[in-house]
């Protein structure tokens, strides 16, 4: 399956919520490239953006996962380019 690059970013609104978190970006780490953490204490938030190359599938099931965790809101953002059209181009 064609592999893909996804940032998903990630608000965290209750502090609960983070040890959660924390356990499933555990179960996915054989995915993830980078992650970066901002606390915002003037908003009692967190920001977190992850990167991450895998299938879309595994992508979507990551998200999926996270977005149900009460207290935290995420979007995901898709590379236009597959790893394999990325493999094709550099090979011309």
């Amino acid at each position: 399956m064609e592999k893909r690059i996804g940032l998903i970013g990630i608000v965290i609104e209750k502090e609960e919520a983070v040890e959660k978190l924390n356990s499933i970006l555990h179960d996915y780490g054989k995915y993830i490239v980078g992650r970066m953490g901002i606390p915002y204490r003037e908003r009692n938030i967190s920001v977190i953006s992850v990167v991450i190359d895998a299938p879309s599938d595994v992508i979507s099931s990551l998200s999926g996962k996270l977005g149900m965790i009460k207290g935290i809101s995420i979007k995901t953002v898709y590379s236009k380019l597959s790893k394999s059209s990325e493999n094709q181009e550099h090979n011309e």
